[in-house]
């Protein structure tokens, strides 16, 4: 054959050839028109889907103690720590003296002098009896009787007995003793009173709480005069309107800073539900929240107040559910994704869907765990359409070829050949 006869043949059978493939590819319901070339796929996964806010925080003191003082009823005398000073439970933080101690010690003291002047008027009239009562067993004749002791015996003693007024004497004699003993008694009592306040008075402390940092003492004596902050750190931040939808107290907390080895661990223990700043329009408002740390033990690692801290909140966590990744799910008017059978086609599945996060999105109905799905479709897939998919040169090799068994050979030959 000469080379003219060569080039004829080879062209004839060239445009054989396109021609040929021009008809299958423009042929009506033609396998070629339905054949997806597919690059990608991925397989649904049993996972593990996190929905999370990434936010930052600060470290603080989980709380602080305002201590008062009023200046009005109360003499200030001396503070008792000072700034930055580690307290406990019961120390001593300032002293002071009260107003109202002083104005109660004035009338116990009036009252204890009035107590000891009845007592002096007892004793005087008891004095009198008495010397009556001796007249009356020396010579009665001459007895002279005081003007108020007649009045308080209440008998004439111009037609009593001697023996009658003696009587009523030693009956009044013996109540104005018990009138004594009772204003003695009386004394005994206000002094003790007087005591305690003059030992109060002296010395009266305010102690502490709860263990703490004296964080500030208002010299000016302001109030509140002294702020104690807690040993115990949390976090503290604020969420934008939109994490605010989907934060809510007791929510797992992650939380590294470059002042710590490990990460820290917690959960929200306070959301404020209304904003740091005054609501506006012009600006995203920003809630406060409070993060509690777990402590770990006595090997807690101590934190540096004031440190910034990048936060995890995990606001959501589904383990071991199917998922694939959000972009092999398609929208037209249902969810769906495109699943490759292992007959070789492409067919559509309708999916109800779950939590979405990380890129994944959980699949409640639908494909199972092990199923092919196609990714990003170039063109709109046909349901029950063929697919391709590239050669795999790097794995068409002599030792792939020998893991397979018998069987599995013979069974892809035959699909081979009869799939033509």
């Amino acid at each position: 054959m000469s080379g003219k006869w060569k080039i004829a043949a080879v062209s004839i059978a060239s445009i054989v050839l396109i021609t040929v493939n021009i008809y299958l590819i423009e042929k009506k319901e033609s396998k070629v028109e339905r054949t997806v070339f597919v690059e990608n796929w991925t397989k649904v996964k049993k996972d593990t889907i996190t929905d999370t806010i990434q936010t930052k925080g600060v470290i603080k003191p989980v709380e602080e103690y305002d201590i008062y003082f009023d200046t009005k009823k109360n003499d200030f005398k001396k503070f008792l720590v000072k700034e930055g000073d580690s307290i406990t439970a019961g120390s001593s933080l300032f002293e002071y003296t009260t107003t109202e101690l002083d104005a109660l010690k004035a009338n116990l003291e009036a009252e204890k002098t009035a107590a000891e002047g009845e007592i002096a008027g007892v004793e005087e009239y008891i004095g009198k009896l008495r010397s009556y009562q001796g007249t009356l067993t020396s010579d009665p004749e001459k007895a002279s009787i005081d003007e108020s002791v007649e009045k308080n015996l209440n008998i004439d003693i111009t037609t009593g007995s001697s023996d009658l007024i003696k009587s009523n004497i030693e009956q009044e004699m013996y109540k104005q003793e018990l009138e004594k003993n009772s204003l003695n008694e009386k004394v005994k009592m206000l002094d003790a009173k007087l005591s305690s306040i003059e030992e109060q008075s002296s010395a009266i402390v305010t102690t502490s709480e709860a263990d703490g940092v004296v964080k500030n003492i208002n010299k000016n004596l302001n109030n509140p005069i002294i702020s104690i902050v807690s040993t115990n750190m949390a976090i503290e931040g604020d969420f934008s309107e939109e994490e605010m939808k989907k934060a809510e107290v007791g929510m797992t907390i992650k939380a590294s800073s470059s002042d710590s080895k490990k990460a820290l661990k917690g959960t929200i223990g306070r959301i404020h539900s209304y904003p740091a700043e005054e609501p506006s329009l012009k600006k995203d408002n920003r809630f406060p929240f409070q993060a509690l740390i777990e402590p770990e033990g006595e090997e807690t690692e101590l934190l540096l107040v004031g440190s910034k801290v990048n936060l995890t909140v995990i606001t959501n966590e589904k383990a071991g559910v199917p998922s694939v990744p959000i972009e092999a799910v398609h929208y037209q008017k249902q969810p769906h994704v495109y699943k490759l059978t292992k007959k070789g086609y492409v067919d559509k599945h309708y999916i109800t869907k779950g939590l979405k996060a990380e890129g994944k999105q959980e699949i409640i109905k639908g494909p199972s765990v092990g199923d092919v799905i196609l990714m990003e479709p170039n063109v709109a897939v046909k349901n029950h359409s063929y697919f391709i998919t590239p050669i795999q040169f790097e794995k068409v090799k002599a030792a792939t070829y020998k893991k397979f068994t018998s069987r599995e050979k013979v069974r892809y030959l035959l699909l081979g050949i009869l799939e033509k």
